[in-house]
């Protein structure tokens, strides 16, 4: 399992965040999953290929239970994209039936089958273009129609929820929501000061689906002292450490213009260029160099 799955999976497999993500994209925000209501459901099924027994896995499933009796309500399943899929029809489709064949696999079935639900939680900055349906993955004939049923996958583009859609999240979800959203309107960004409940989670999922590593960073420096953590202090950090940076690369930077301009001096007054190497500690390829760059200043003494 590579990393960015296992972070994945982290943040949502904690039921409050997944309860929040179907709570809001299904039903609109109303609390109609409660946390204590899920319990983890295996993630990976099995298939048969030509070349023999293949595994596929889910990135995270829960199943729903009524919560007195236990009794499965549905199951509920989270893909995460962070680019489009040609094909993701279909690989919906395997998901589902591995768990309906499940259900129908197990032995004195005394309680009737569950819906299966997947989510597709798409995390890119553009909008989704590929298939969301099975007709829009494979050519059908218009009189085979009536006989083959399309299947359309339940996508949701993060980047492109309404402003009152992430106001409605209230689990560690909305950061991630708030970030993509914030980004993809303004091209920038203006954390959070909100407390974040699962630390790790968030800002490991955060450091996949974006590539920064102030995340991770972050969470290094912070996942040991406790205390209240924010998206504003992996971005602040981030920000005096840069400014930071820039002092160092701005002081290097001006002892370099100044080396530069003293051995623009020295070459100008004919002093031999294996001199001016040593007195400013520059290799003769450098010295070279500057006075290549300069050209016009001296004459050339190579």
């Amino acid at each position: 399992m590579t990393e960015k799955d296992i972070a994945e999976k982290d943040l949502e497999s904690y039921n409050d965040v997944f309860a929040d993500i179907v709570n809001v994209l299904l039903f609109g925000g109303r609390r109609v999953v409660q946390e204590e209501s899920l319990s983890d459901a295996r993630s990976g099924s099995s298939y048969k290929a030509d070349d023999g027994l293949h595994t596929q896995d889910r990135d995270v499933a829960k199943y729903w239970k009524e919560s007195a009796a236990g009794i499965r309500i549905a199951l509920y399943g989270f893909e995460n994209q962070t680019k489009e899929h040609d094909y993701m029809p279909l690989r919906v489709i395997g998901y589902d039936g591995a768990a309906y064949r499940e259900q129908l696999l197990k032995k004195e079935q005394e309680k009737p089958c569950y819906p299966v639900v997947t989510l597709v939680l798409y995390f890119g900055e553009k909008r989704w273009s590929k298939a969301r349906t099975l007709y829009e993955c494979i050519d059908v004939k218009e009189d085979l129609k009536p006989y083959v049923n399309d299947y359309r996958i339940n996508l949701f583009e993060i980047a492109y929820l309404t402003d009152d859609q992430v106001k409605m999240f209230r689990s560690d979800f909305r950061f991630i929501a708030d970030y993509f959203v914030q980004v993809r309107k303004n091209k920038s960004y203006v954390p959070s000061q909100e407390e974040i409940r699962h630390v790790d989670g968030t800002f490991q999922l955060m450091k996949v689906l974006t590539g920064d590593n102030r995340f991770e960073e972050t969470l290094a420096r912070v996942e040991n002292k406790g205390g209240r953590i924010t998206m504003y202090d992996a971005f602040a950090d981030a920000e005096k450490r840069g400014i930071a940076l820039g002092k160092e690369q701005g002081i290097a930077l001006g002892k370099e213009q100044g080396k530069e301009e003293m051995v623009i001096n020295m070459l100008a007054n004919n002093i031999p260029p294996e001199t001016v190497a040593k007195c400013a500690g520059l290799s003769l390829e450098k010295i070279k160099e500057i006075q290549n760059k300069n050209n016009s200043s001296f004459i050339n003494l190579f």
